[in-house]
């Protein structure tokens, strides 16, 4: 089959790679029939290298329909339309029974030291191959496929994969009270998400994104937006009474823009042979902590900060002077999708498409794509925005 593989730094292909086959009882092989390109994808692309093998198949943001069934599936048949979420969990352990489902017990990569089992996603979580291919199998597959109808088209589902949840979550994490001011930091499609969210449950939300079409975008759905200018936590202070929003969801992660030293640093750090460049990550490696840092600034005093975008500097500086003396409350981590699912399925499916999960994708197109669609993306060209692909 064709699949979108990892063959170096900032090098990806669309090349031939085998089939997928059922490894285990409790495993259903899908016909991807849309798969997209996500945030966190890139940072694969450019500096996650060293955990990444040579054709590892990528993608984590996956649908299609069930083609073969494994011996021990009880919910699904050869024919039913799926999405897939991009964390692998059992959803019978202590962890998954709490709602956890990315610390889920039954694929916690233990030798890493690291969480749940994903898609596409590097040795670190498992080297699992992804779903930016025509085929992918898909593990514990009776809890882990999300059955759909099929009346309705890919996109209004597809984010139910990841940025959706992740977004939902995003803005649950905050306790965001009725009344509450909802500050979104980048507004990539998970920001978007966010954003979007925070509008439908109520609240006034002002965003911040440096890139004109995506705030446009989000002003459609009467998010007020900022531009990330380097006075942006003042001006989110003096529009919100002085105060600044009740809580901020970080939807940039180490993607933000700024601190060009610390890119040079992963950058080189990404060029070093892998078992020093695994030593450099592990114990040294620092994020781009532009949003992170602005949300810390402009919350307000007793406010919550949500981080959905991705971290994994272990040697962060962390302004615990500002936190403990604001009184500021943090919540993060990787999207328990499971968790959310069903929260969220009906608005996907409501005719009125209240989350405009129709109106977010800006580029579609086929997978022998997908390597020009990385680099569009990657550098916000074209007014990229979200990138699906159909095999």
């Amino acid at each position: 089959m064709r699949a979108l593989t990892w063959q170096g730094n900032e090098d990806v292909r669309v090349v031939d790679v085998p089939d997928p086959r059922i490894e285990q009882p409790t495993d259903v092989v899908i016909r991807v029939t849309s798969t997209a390109i996500c945030g966190s994808d890139l940072h694969l692309y450019g500096f996650l290298g060293p955990f990444l093998h040579q054709d590892d198949v990528l993608g984590h943001e996956t649908m299609g329909v069930v083609e073969e069934v494994g011996a021990e599936v009880r919910n699904l048949r050869p024919g039913d339309r799926v999405v897939i979420p991009f964390v692998i969990a059992c959803g019978d352990c202590y962890m998954c029974d709490r709602g956890l489902h990315t610390q889920c017990e039954t694929t916690q990569q233990r030798e890493h030291g690291t969480g749940a089992a994903l898609y596409g996603y590097t040795e670190l979580y498992g080297r699992v191959p992804g779903g930016q291919a025509e085929r992918m199998r898909v593990p514990l597959a009776d809890f882990n496929a999300t059955r759909i109808g099929t009346d309705l088209p890919d996109l209004r589902y597809l984010f139910l994969s990841d940025i959706l949840p992740t977004a939902w979550q995003g803005v649950a994490y905050t306790r965001l009270a009725d009344d509450g001011v909802l500050g979104v930091m980048g507004l990539g499609p998970v920001g978007q998400f966010a954003a979007r969210i925070g509008k439908h449950l109520g609240h006034r939300v002002v965003a911040v994104e440096p890139v004109p079409e995506r705030r446009a975008l989000a002003e459609r759905y009467g998010v007020e937006v900022l531009d990330a200018t380097d006075d942006v936590a003042e001006r989110l202070i003096d529009m919100t009474d002085g105060r600044g929003p009740d809580a901020i969801v970080d939807a940039v992660g180490m993607e933000a823009h700024g601190q060009a030293a610390v890119g040079l640093a992963q950058k080189a750090a990404g060029l070093l042979p892998d078992p020093l460049a695994k030593r450099a990550m592990t114990t040294a490696g620092v994020d781009r902590l532009t949003g992170m840092h602005t949300a810390f600034d402009a919350v307000r005093r007793g406010g919550t900060v949500s981080l959905s975008g991705v971290y994994v500097g272990v040697a962060d500086p962390t302004p615990f002077m500002t936190l403990f003396d604001k009184q500021v409350t943090l919540r993060m981590g990787q999207c328990n999708v499971q968790r959310w699912r069903d929260e969220i399925l009906p608005l996907v499916e409501d005719p009125a498409d209240p989350l405009g999960t129709m109106d977010l994708v800006t580029h579609e197109a086929p997978l022998e794509d997908a390597p020009d669609l990385y680099r569009t993306f990657r550098n916000k060209e074209d007014g990229c925005i979200k990138v699906v692909l159909h095999p």
